[in-house]
């Protein structure tokens, strides 16, 4: 892997600039039953509130709210159920953090237009970069809001069958630049794209794409990285996601080095200091 030079961002959030002059930490907030990882279920509004003030207090720069589990084999929901889920945690959020930036994870368009109006959402984080709803680009385009664009192949509940490449990152890169060529014309400004660790990868697939990753800084845009406590680490491990924090403060670092501009953790004291500490070291080159 190749240290990398880092390029400057600015997103435009309901008329603000966000500049990701550094790299920035997402901290997961799941309204689901049925997370991969227990410790970060939330589904009332008083493990949401604790959850808040702990992701809030350890410095995190954004929330990542998620009502539909995506583990392989998660059950599907009605859209209905993702829309009460994220009524619940929408309105916590909005009542004790008013100001704090918001992205949503869904990958149905209605759902992303509702959040947006009702509860002026910043972000929507689609783990299927358009493909599950044709209808997500015209959301994006229309409302201006930035768009997180994660390659998946298939869907949560069949992407595992989908794990076969005959060179994942070329593979990739064409993907990305074929959708973000046709969103962009549709007039989207804010596009950050999301290589989708975990999502139709195999083992060896997840850590190629992690060699690999300064690659996708050819795109021009920020690259988040989402790897906390996958099964990327468990498995290689043999351990589970409740003993996977040290191997994705190791991944998290190898990302940083790659070129991340922003990474999503259910831990976000221990990530927010790697980012401090990686920098510091960059600095002092």
């Amino acid at each position: 892997m190749n240290i990398v030079s880092r390029k400057t961002f600015s997103l435009n959030i309901n008329g603000a600039l966000l500049e990701i002059n550094r790299p920035l930490v997402m901290g997961i907030l799941n309204v689901t039953p049925d997370s991969f990882y227990t410790d970060s279920r939330c589904y009332n509004k008083k493990t949401i509130i604790s959850r808040l003030q702990q992701i809030v207090s350890e410095g995190a720069d954004m929330i990542d709210i998620g009502a539909y589990s995506s583990r392989p084999q998660a059950a599907d929901i009605s859209v209905e159920e993702e829309k009460r889920r994220l009524a619940v945690g929408l309105s916590v959020i909005r009542k004790e953090y008013p100001d704090i930036c918001i992205s949503v994870d869904t990958f149905r368009a209605d759902v992303a237009e509702w959040c947006i109006r009702e509860y002026q959402v910043n972000i929507i984080n689609d783990i299927s970069g358009g493909e599950m709803d044709a209808h997500m680009f015209n959301v994006v385009a229309e409302t201006g809001v930035p768009y997180i664009m994660m390659h998946m192949k298939g869907t949560p509940q069949t992407m595992m069958k989908h794990t076969s490449y005959e060179n994942i990152v070329a593979e990739l890169l064409q993907w990305f630049s074929l959708r973000i060529d046709r969103l962009t014309r549709m007039g989207a400004k804010d596009i950050i794209i999301d290589p989708g660790f975990g999502f139709s990868k195999t083992l060896e697939g997840n850590y190629e794409l992690m060699n690999h990753l300064s690659e996708f800084m050819s795109l021009g845009l920020p690259i988040l990285v989402g790897i906390s406590r996958k099964s990327m680490i468990y498995k290689l491990l043999d351990s589970t996601p409740e003993n996977s924090l040290n191997g994705t403060t190791v991944l998290n670092t190898l990302a940083l080095l790659g070129g991340a501009n922003i990474l999503r953790v259910h831990d976000v004291k221990v990530a927010v200091e790697t980012v401090k500490i990686v920098m510091k070291t960059l600095e002092a080159n």
